[in-house]
């Protein structure tokens, strides 16, 4: 399979059938539930309750069939129940659960951490360590370049996320809802303007990406001083920020200056990795090799694990005990991931993710020359932003983002929004999505546009 789905079968029907309005009684019954259960800092984008899942549609408890564009930002990219990977989970819980890799060592991490080795960017000798989340894997990359370098200081971006501890709260950028209150946050992090092409040439800068990495290599030189900087990290493709796509150029600089200055330049993964942008990673897109690469999400079909993949003098640098935690790839946790590689191979998922973005954006940049609200289409392979503004300018309109995924998810329709200004619609459909759902999902979501447009 490279561009279509044709070969695959689903369990579920893959179809959008609504048999009752959004949302339906049971989700109704379940929210009033959660309200005296559940605290409420916890948010959910939408207000239907997951009953069942499979290829590219999430069935409600109502019975409603949804498509799903959101993949549980961008973790099921082989679908939410694929064979492969409930087979392996089912197999290896019915052996053991859990023993801790630090206390008693089983084959599968370390299987996982050879597959790693190999996938990742790089022909250079390689290490990894796993852990539970993104943010967890965050962290410890920043723990290994400032042992490795002996230096404190961390450079991030503009409209970067990386987690939601308090390590990665500091190197992320937005506010509100990830930050207010929660401080103070760790120091010696240090912001830097990010290439952000619409927004670069709106504001009158030069959008080249090598001038971009200009401005922000000058900022580190003034604020920080080379010699003080343990690491630069970077989303190749900003995720939560909006899926920013740096102008081309940008990084292979930042990454040049690194390695000229002895800084760690960490690739920060977690939402762009296996597969999602048409290549296994999104930093080979420019033929980047990172010191070191933070993965999560889609790594294991749904099963949370994480995972930091480096050089093997900066990973074999840290102390005995050093690294590690109780649930750090666990044993069924790798039994997911190995089941979700292969199938990512065996589909040639990277294709069909390039399949899947070359039909959404050709849809989306036609209705942009319709309609005066889309500033910006862009992405790369199925990781696809629609930035809204009001018309004739490049003024944020986060309140016509939301209406328009109000009126798809009421059509049936799940899909995200993002960004620091809360105006980007952001695509993430199951990498396993059929065509004709995949068609049908877009023209609910052009629909969705128009109305709200009018």
């Amino acid at each position: 399979m490279t561009a279509s789905t044709t070969s695959l079968t689903y369990r579920l029907p893959q179809v959008r059938n609504l048999v009752t309005a959004l949302p339906g009684p049971e989700s109704a019954r379940l929210a009033e539930r959660r309200r005296s259960a559940v605290a409420g800092g916890v948010g959910s984008s939408v207000p239907v309750y997951a009953a069942d899942a499979d290829g590219g549609v999430i069935v409600d408890v109502d019975g409603n069939s949804l498509i799903d564009l959101g993949s549980g930002i961008a973790v099921t990219s082989v679908g939410a129940s694929d064979p492969r990977v409930a087979e392996a989970v089912a197999a290896q819980a019915q052996h053991f659960t859990h023993t801790c890799f630090m206390v008693t060592p089983y084959e599968g991490y370390v299987a996982v951490a050879e597959r790693l080795n190999a996938l990742t960017p790089g022909y250079h000798d390689k290490r990894t360590v796993l852990f539970n989340s993104g943010a967890e894997a965050v962290e410890n990359a920043i723990k290994v370049a400032r042992l490795a370098t002996g230096r404190d200081a961390v450079v991030a971006f503009d409209h970067a996320y990386h987690g939601r501890t308090n390590l990665t709260m500091a190197l992320t950028a937005k506010t509100m809802p990830y930050k207010k209150n929660f401080g103070p946050f760790a120091p010696e992090v240090y912001r830097m303007p990010m290439s952000y092409p619409y927004r670069d040439a709106a504001a009158g800068l030069d959008a080249d990406g090598k001038a971009a990495a200009a401005r922000a290599i000058t900022q580190i030189e003034k604020q920080i001083g080379s010699d003080a900087v343990a690491a630069v990290i970077i989303e190749p493709i900003q995720g939560e920020g909006g899926f920013i796509v740096p102008a081309p150029g940008f990084l292979p600089a930042l990454a040049a200056w690194a390695k000229e200055n002895g800084v760690v330049f960490i690739a920060d993964e977690v939402q762009t990795g296996f597969a999602r942008t048409g290549a296994w990673f999104a930093c080979e897109d420019e033929g980047i090799v990172p010191d070191i690469i933070t993965m999560a999400k889609g790594i294991a079909g749904g099963m949370p694990l994480s995972a930091i993949t480096g050089r093997a003098d900066l990973l074999d640098a840290v102390h005995a005990g050093g690294l590690g935690g109780t649930y750090g790839g666990n044993p069924v946790a790798c039994a997911a991931a190995l089941a979700a590689l292969d199938t990512m191979e065996d589909l040639h998922l990277p294709a069909r993710a390039r399949a899947i973005g070359e039909s959404a954006t050709t849809r989306l940049r036609a209705l942009a020359d319709e309609i005066g609200v889309i500033g910006d289409v862009r992405g790369r392979g199925a990781m696809i932003a629609i930035e809204l503004v009001h018309p004739g300018t490049s003024e944020p309109d986060a309140d016509l983002t939301k209406a328009v995924a109000a009126k798809a998810l009421a059509a049936g329709v799940v899909i995200l929004t993002c960004g620091t200004y809360g105006n980007v619609i952001r695509l993430l459909p199951p990498l396993v999505i059929g065509d004709a759902l995949l068609d049908d999902a877009l023209t609910v979501l052009e629909t969705a546009l128009r109305e709200a447009a009018a």
